[in-house]
């Protein structure tokens, strides 16, 4: 599982890459592995259709990386949506969680690996 919390481009793109590279080097060996991006605070702007500096990325991601999954915080959607006065375009691949944390949190439980790139 990777983290994303920062509204950065480089950390967004980081985390994509960080994702490719490891679905790449299960897949060269012959092995499935599942990586779930966990967007929250700053972060949810990668997973935002509005202003995502990674939207053409993400598209990308879909079409050819169907073992990456994506996670909306929905306490920082809420939030943005109280702030902004305005809901939140949130891309539609992305799952809806109810809190990043606790999410990243219940993967960990699970024996997943978290990474904050």
């Amino acid at each position: 599982a990777l983290q994303i919390s920062d509204n950065d481009p480089q950390k967004m793109n980081t985390v994509l890459n960080v994702a490719a590279n490891v679905a790449r080097h299960y897949s060269s060996i012959g092995e499935e592995v599942e990586i779930r991006v966990v967007a929250f605070n700053a972060g949810l702007h990668m997973l935002r259709e509005d202003t995502s500096p990674v939207l053409e990325r993400l598209t990308s991601f879909e079409q050819s990386m169907p073992n990456v999954s994506f996670a909306a915080c929905d306490n920082t959607v809420d939030a943005m949506a109280k702030k902004e006065g305005k809901d939140i375009p949130v891309v539609a691949m992305a799952e809806h969680v109810p809190a990043g944390v606790v999410d990243l949190m219940t993967l960990d439980e699970a024996g997943w690996t978290i990474i904050r790139p």
